[in-house]
């Protein structure tokens, strides 16, 4: 049993690249009493049966379904959270019988990083597809960097976003940033991609997929081909990940 273990707790995780890096972070460092652990559990409620019965668990990532669902079980919630109403990161902190639950979100710190280094324009007008935890947190950061966003969804609920059915090739024109916040394409699905048309998309454009299991998407893929200057998620990944082991260890 490690002394100090850390693990990933969502629906499939099959896609998930955290093992992988955690444990060569952890080589790298010479821990070797620190192990990455993977928690596909099939409702959020079973965070609990996760962490009681892993008493040497410190740490958890929050991936998708429940980076929204799973703030209820949390005992306090980091001031970025109350901003964005995701988590993706729980430091766990035990004192005898009692465990404390602190929720964080470390994707905005990854996402931010991704578009420095993305050297966006300032005057950029950006179109989020979805309308879930990870497009949440790109509205968040865009409008702190000075970028106005609409989401594209198949359930539009507010005025600022949009339905793919009335997303235009030239309505597309008007947006130099987009940004697939969906799992669409994700692996194992890896032939999908947003239903968007791409024919509205130009060598001006910037395209993101906050995917990055595979690499190299269908979405990233279509919107070469139309000469658009494309980025997967593992900026993020990565980033979101090292701000995710500062707090673990603070």
């Amino acid at each position: 049993m490690p002394k100090r273990l850390f693990g990933l707790i969502g629906g499939s995780l099959s896609h998930s690249l955290s093992q992988k890096y955690f444990t060569k972070k952890f080589a790298e460092l010479g821990l070797t009493n620190c192990k990455y652990s993977l928690f596909p559990i099939s409702e959020v409620s079973k965070v609990t049966n996760i962490i009681d019965g892993n008493p040497s668990l410190v740490g958890l990532n929050v991936t998708s379904p429940y980076k929204e669902t799973i703030i209820p079980f949390l005992d306090e919630l980091d001031t970025k959270v109350l901003k964005v109403g995701t988590v993706n990161v729980i430091k766990i902190t035990r004192d005898g019988e009692y465990t404390h639950l602190k929720g964080y979100n470390t994707d905005i710190f990854g996402l931010r990083k991704t578009f420095e280094m993305l050297e966006l324009p300032s005057n950029s007008k950006a179109l989020i597809l979805g309308s879930g935890g990870s497009a949440k947190t790109a509205k968040v950061v865009l409008s702190e960097m000075g970028i106005t966003s609409t989401n594209v969804s198949r359930h539009p609920g507010t005025l600022d976003e949009l339905s793919y059915q009335k997303l235009t090739a030239n309505k597309i024109k008007d947006y130099k940033l987009i940004i697939n916040a969906t799992p669409v394409g994700m692996f194992p699905n890896v032939s999908q991609f947003p239903q968007i048309p791409y024919e509205g998309i130009t060598s001006n454009h910037i395209c993101l997929d906050l995917v990055y299991n595979p690499a190299k998407t269908k979405f990233i893929e279509k919107c070469e081909a139309h000469g658009a200057r494309t980025a997967n998620g593992l900026t993020m990944l990565y980033e979101q990940a090292d701000k995710a082991w500062e707090i673990w260890n603070e």
